[in-house]
């Protein structure tokens, strides 16, 4: 490393939030990025450690090169660092707004001190990178001639699609949306990823590259899946994992009841100029809002209903309240589950934890207007192991609710449409099921991302993505792939840089 005491010298500096009061008044990104300087700071907090848990896979899943492409930066090698970034991710720019950091928290630094700031500079290297016009389409220099179809145009369907591209086949996405980007489009508001600017900019690229886009395109719906196989020699299934996990309890069919992605879809929608007709409107403003679930969906529930201008936000959990530092249970470099507030949730939203609910109540006119609530005790198989839990006797109580959003998770993918069409085998989860090369019980039909995995990170989308084409090229090529997983090769950026 170039400054091997930086991480005595620096401490650890983020990218700043615009005021709370400015932001929530509109649906872009409200981040502001550190100047070139500090940022060469936090490049140099990178220690030379001995083993860079950072990028082994308790970090980063997809291996990023992160102690070299921190070194980089310190030394103002940026086109360097884009190039060591690009090697491993082929969306940094999506990783880099919406990731979790797991690699921050395996950060060998992070044990006694506060860890690099990766996320940061692998935004800043990116976002260089698009300024300096760095970054081209690179098509392929030859085609192989053979045909893949691709079903599904989120994270890890993008990420097959930009390495079977890459590998010379012929590759079409097929999205039953009327957009492109799946999760990344739909799924993650506006504030945290803008679509026009960020994510279309990517797309509009890939096409550049020879990729072919179909949407309003659901196979096994619009389109038969027969017709799929007759004109291509390889499909992968890159649907998600879309089944929301539902609150089956007393008066679930009352009006204002609604899964969190309805919500959040929809106002991505309505941000991107759709129609929505007014019988179908999904709003929070000037409502008593519950969100039923405290993960990132939860969160980014929170955020776009105090942007909607809601009356009130409450977010309930069924679970504890989390530790605010690691116990026995998440020992390093493992990622914990520890208390946090995220941006949204610092926006204005009480937080409930460890709230079972028993019954929605509703009024004459079949609308939501409270929910039966009781507290509940958790027990402890083993330290930070969680058993059962037992309601708290006289505990019970109503919360106000005008709008109740339930972002409790998702069960796995659809089973109709492409799954049901293709006829694929389905794990005990209700994924489709694969061997150790993605192949799933179909010949020359393939699976990645949250179809497969279950529900995950955007990151581990991308990897299933590149993981999956790399065994669709060997499939197709019938000889061991060229394409790199996390064998970190960056001839093709070198090439043109």
């Amino acid at each position: 490393m170039g400054k091997v005491t930086g991480f005595r010298e620096f401490k650890r500096k983020e990218f700043a939030y615009a005021p709370v009061a400015k932001r929530i008044t509109h649906f872009r990104e409200f981040i502001t990025p550190l100047p070139e300087a500090e940022m060469k700071e936090q490049g140099a907090r990178c220690m030379d450690c001995g083993i860079p848990f950072c990028h082994s896979f308790s970090g980063c899943p997809l291996g990023n090169v992160i102690p070299q492409f921190n070194d980089e930066v310190y030394r103002g090698e940026w086109k360097d660092a884009f190039v060591t970034l690009m090697g491993t991710n082929n969306f940094p720019e999506f990783t880099g707004r919406v990731c979790p950091a797991p690699c921050e928290t395996a950060c060998v630094l992070g044990i006694n001190d506060d860890p690099v700031t990766i996320k940061n500079i692998e935004f800043s290297i990116i976002d260089r990178a698009y300024r300096e016009g760095w970054i081209q389409p690179i098509p392929p220099k030859k085609r192989s001639g053979k045909k893949v179809a691709i079903i599904g145009s989120g994270p890890s369907g993008l990420a097959c699609a930009a390495q079977l591209n890459k590998a010379g086949h012929w590759v079409s996405v097929y999205e039953r949306d009327e957009r492109i980007g799946g999760l990344l489009r739909y799924g993650i508001p506006n504030f945290k990823l803008q679509k026009r600017e960020v994510l279309q900019r990517r797309i509009d690229l890939m096409k550049e590259e020879g990729i072919a886009f179909v949407t309003n395109a659901y196979i096994g719906v619009d389109i038969p899946v027969k017709e799929l196989e007759e004109n291509h020699d390889a499909v992968v299934l890159a649907v998600g994992a879309t089944m929301p996990r539902d609150l089956p309890i007393a008066n679930r069919d009352a009006k204002g009841v609604h899964f969190a992605m309805e919500f959040l879809a929809q106002n991505n929608r309505r941000i991107e100029g759709e129609a929505i007709p007014k019988e179908k409107e999904v709003l929070a403003t000037g409502k008593h809002v519950v969100v039923i679930g405290g993960g990132d969906t939860g969160s980014d529930c929170v955020g776009t209903s105090v942007r909607q201008n809601a009356a009130s936000v409450i977010q309930i959990e069924l679970l504890p309240k989390p530790p605010g530092e690691r116990t026995e249970a998440m020992p390093w470099p493992t990622y914990p589950r520890l208390f946090s507030v995220s941006s949204s949730q610092a926006e204005g939203c009480v937080r409930e934890f460890g709230i079972l609910s028993k019954s929605f109540v509703k009024d004459e006119a079949g609308n939501v207007c409270g929910i039966n609530c009781v507290k509940i005790a958790w027990e402890e198989k083993s330290p930070g192991i969680l058993g059962g839990f037992k309601e708290i006797e006289g505990s019970g109580f109503v919360l106000k609710a005008d709008l109740v959003l339930l972002a409790m998770g998702f069960l796995g993918p659809e089973p109709y449409g492409a799954v049901a069409g293709f006829d694929v085998e389905l794990d005990e989860r209700g994924n489709v099921r694969t061997d150790a090369n993605y192949a799933s019980s179909k010949k020359g039909v393939f699976a990645a991302g949250d179809a497969r995995r279950g529900q995950s990170l955007v990151v581990w989308a991308i990897l299933e993505g590149r993981e999956c084409a790399h065994a669709v090229d060997e499939y197709l090529a019938q000889r061991p792939s060229t394409l790199n997983v996390k064998n970190h090769s960056q001839r093709e950026y070198r090439f043109r840089l």
